[in-house]
């Protein structure tokens, strides 16, 4: 989105330039809850409505930081989501936000706001310095190597990053940065973008006290250098007050205070409270006005009091300002142009190329990774191979049901590693894509299709290690043609249980509800496709038309026809008794598949072709599933 031209910037009274500024002016924002639990339909069918924010302004300019305070839902971060325009249900919120005294439309949000989440979500294997190239090349187009490293030499820089720009960043898992270089990451990744407003939701959480208070003096610096700084916070220590240009405290919702830090101290004293000295006062405010619900008589003792704040404010001096400084800037015919950040980003086609750089680059550090998904089919493959040795075409010794039992487990186990190689990769990725598309630098379906671009190699090369083994090991049909035909067929089985997952994984959050919900529908077609256990043919007729619905029908009659046709049994030596040759049925492979699959053999290019069609099926269905997943994150 093009930003659109604002008017010159007009001169002050006193001849200075007015500067970038953000303006929130009556928010006020609802939800309807459920009063039950689902399985209680009566109570379920009932809703309470919940107001979150009441009635905030406030009013900031660049080279200012506010920190926003207030107890356990007091409503910090929900106001950060309401002026970033990030508000699910945004038919319940009402107020106006504005920048530069022009009201943003609602796509201009992202385009204004830098937003960095409470939970910093970054690739486990990258380096830093990677990190944010890759970030930068996804924020800017048309632009030259040296400007990109030169970029992201500045904002490392700028956050003292350098001298760790080479450490891995790391996870629970294996070691990397800290907690508070992971923040700073967070914040080089949005500073890569150039914007003016930056938005941060508790950046200080899970940090020790030092490093929380060098992240917020950065900030501080930060917004010094012609920026708007926003944080959320929870009850900073004292020597942190001077780094504050404004302080708001919240409250069930309300703002009950907004201002310079002395003014702060001056409004609670004038209230009756001052702060006794050698006390934090953001300790000794913030619990003045959070509200004690361990009983009721507590809860409207200091409920009241949080009102009296509230009230004393609104009719303060202090707020006057506050709406006069939003009336005058919205007055003012010449004005900077809307800060948006850098939208220069690259096509679509680009952004692809991109992601799946980024993707590659980060999992082929993972060396036991690497090993794992190119032979986990394998390990497989050598436990079936160790199990039935060689097969016979003697049907006294299970020449037939050998096979049968080859093929079933050819069909149910490599959807199943497919699923794995899903669950344990796409999370990550899912999680960083749910931020950056926030941020506008693509879409989720894009980083989607990404990995699916990335995985394929993997698969086929998987696939094919365990079908050379298994298939020349065990001695199925020495055919050239049929071993091709085996070996697309199981890449299609394990590529549709890798697709299904991602389908999954775009409209359910926990990975190991995905993890069994695959397993049950792979287990479930197993059953009702294949035929193996129980013919289709003697199924009723709901599981004969369901049958239709399920790959792993297609899968199994091609593998059965690519195996028994044209085959020739064996039964026994010529002292073979007539009890014992009673139970040599078929003498011929095709007899075979007559018997329990009629007619596979003319549909077996019909179905081949149906198998593969799958494939592109479910990979529109997972986009759509990614574009359901947007709806549903904007509804949580």
């Amino acid at each position: 989105m093009s930003s659109q031209p604002c008017p010159a910037p007009e001169g002050s009274e006193n001849g200075a330039q007015p500067r970038n500024s953000v303006s929130v002016r009556g928010l006020c924002y609802t939800i309807r809850e459920r009063v039950g639990p689902w399985w209680n339909l009566p109570s379920y069918r009932k809703k309470w409505t919940r107001q979150i924010l009441k009635d905030v302004s406030f009013h900031m300019e660049s080279g200012q930081m506010m920190g926003i305070l207030g107890n356990s839902g007091s409503g910090k971060t929900t106001l950060l989501d309401a002026v970033a325009g990030r508000l699910e249900h945004k038919d319940s919120f009402f107020g106006k936000v504005y920048v530069n005294g022009r009201q943003l439309k609602k796509e201009q949000f992202k385009d204004c706001f830098s937003y960095v989440p409470q939970n910093d979500t970054l690739l486990s294997f990258l380096t830093i310095k990677e990190s944010l190239t890759y970030t930068a090349l996804l924020a800017r187009r048309k632009c030259s190597s040296n400007f990109i490293k030169k970029k992201v030499e500045s904002v490392m820089a700028e956050l003292s990053l350098s001298h760790i720009a080479d450490k891995i960043i790391g996870s629970r898992i294996f070691v990397g940065i800290s907690g508070g270089e992971r923040r700073r990451v967070s914040i080089a990744a949005q500073l890569l973008q150039d914007p003016k407003i930056m938005l941060l939701d508790e950046p200080t959480t899970g940090l020790d006290c030092l490093t929380a208070n060098q992240i917020v003096s950065l900030l501080s610096k930060l917004a010094h250098r012609d920026r708007i700084v926003i944080i959320t916070i929870h009850q900073p220590r004292s020597e942190l007050l001077k780094l504050f240009d404004k302080v708001a405290i919240m409250s069930f919702g309300e703002m009950v205070f907004c201002g310079n830090p002395m003014e702060m101290i001056t409004f609670f004293s004038d209230c009756g409270y001052s702060c006794p000295e050698q006390a934090n006062p953001f300790d000794i405010y913030v619990d003045l006005t959070s509200v004690d619900t361990r009983s009721k008589e507590r809860e409207l003792e200091t409920y009241s009091r949080v009102q009296i704040f509230a009230s004393a404010y609104k009719n303060s001096q202090i707020f006057s300002q506050v709406l006069a400084a939003i009336e005058r800037t919205k007055g003012m015919k010449e004005l900077p142009p809307i800060p948006f950040k850098s939208k220069d980003s690259p096509n679509a086609f680009s952004k692809l190329w991109i992601l799946l750089r980024r993707i590659t680059r980060n999992f082929s550090k993972d060396k036991m990774g690497i090993i794992m998904r190119l032979f986990q089919n394998l390990l497989f493959g050598l436990f079936v191979a160790f199990f039935l040795l060689r097969l016979k075409l003697d049907l006294l010794r299970g020449a037939v049901q050998d096979r049968v039992g080859l093929i079933y487990q050819c069909v149910s186990a490599p959807p199943y590693t497919g699923m794995l190689n899903a669950v344990a990769l796409f999370p990550p990725l899912r999680a960083i894509s749910d931020q950056e598309s926030k941020d506008g630098l693509y879409q989720k379906w894009q980083m989607l299709v990404a990995y699916i671009l990335h995985f394929l190699p993997f698969s086929i090369i998987s696939v094919a290690i365990f079908s050379a083994f298994i298939y020349w090991t065990v001695g199925l049909n020495p055919d050239a043609a049929r071993f091709g035909c085996f070996f697309a067929v199981i890449l299609a089985t394990h590529v549709v249980g890798e697709l299904l997952t991602l389908v999954l994984l775009g409209v359910v959050q926990n990975p190991n509800t995905v993890q069994s919900g695959v397993a049950l529908l792979n287990s479930a077609g197993v059953i009702v496709g294949t035929g193996l256990l129980r013919t289709i043919e003697d199924m009723p007729t709901p599981f004969k038309l369901l049958s239709y619905l399920t790959f792993q029908k297609y899968s199994s009659e091609v593998l059965v026809v690519n195996e028994f046709f044209g085959l020739n049994f064996t039964c026994g030596g010529p002292n073979t008794s007539t009890a014992i040759s009673s139970v040599c049925f078929f003498s011929r492979g095709a007899q075979f598949i007559d018997s329990n699959f009629p007619g596979a053999t003319s549909r077996f290019t019909t179905h081949f072709l149906a198998l593969y069609g799958f494939l592109p099926v479910l990979v529109i269905i997972a986009i759509v599933s990614f574009k359901i997943r947007d709806i549903i994150i904007s509804r949580q």
